[in-house]
């Protein structure tokens, strides 16, 4: 067992939205440390979103990492000799987490041209519900409900 937990990092927000979220995602979307690389890559993303949606780059951006969002997963527990897949509620800042972490990578895989245009059409699909980032999520749902059998195991 641990000593003690590692004290909690907070943000700075960042210079144009003036939102820690914004923060953590470009420091996620972040590659060899090239943070000013990553910011230009999310703001012209959410000019892209912009200009196809008709609507608040931001807003959008912020109710695509609702909708992956995941309430339930599955992590692995040793009882018995036996491996089991026991389902457990996650913790509000994992969600963050989580969904920021679903939607870079789901962009990532796409097949456009730019990590612009990639990350963009992510942000769009998944506001809408779609996408491979909110499939993610509905898998992880779905492990979690198949497994609800194991969930007197939890720890």
């Amino acid at each position: 067992m641990r000593k003690s937990k590692p004290k909690k990092r907070y943000f700075l927000p960042d210079p144009i939205f003036k939102n820690t979220l914004v923060t953590q995602f470009v420091n996620n979307l972040m590659v060899d440390g090239k943070k000013s690389l990553s910011y230009s890559i999310f703001y012209d993303s959410l000019k892209i979103v912009e200009d196809k949606t008709k609507e608040k780059g931001i807003d959008v951006w912020k109710k695509a990492l609702d909708n992956v969002m995941p309430s339930v997963e599955v992590k692995s527990r040793r009882v018995g000799g036996a491996n089991f897949q026991v389902p457990i509620e996650v913790r509000p800042l994992r969600k963050i987490t989580l969904s920021q972490k679903w939607l870079i990578q789901y962009a990532r895989a796409r097949g456009e041209k730019s990590m612009k245009e990639r990350l963009a059409n992510e942000i769009i699909a998944a506001s809408k519900g779609e996408g491979n980032a909110v499939k993610k999520k509905e898998d992880t749902h779905r492990m979690a409900e198949a497994n609800k059998a194991f969930s007197h195991f939890r720890f």
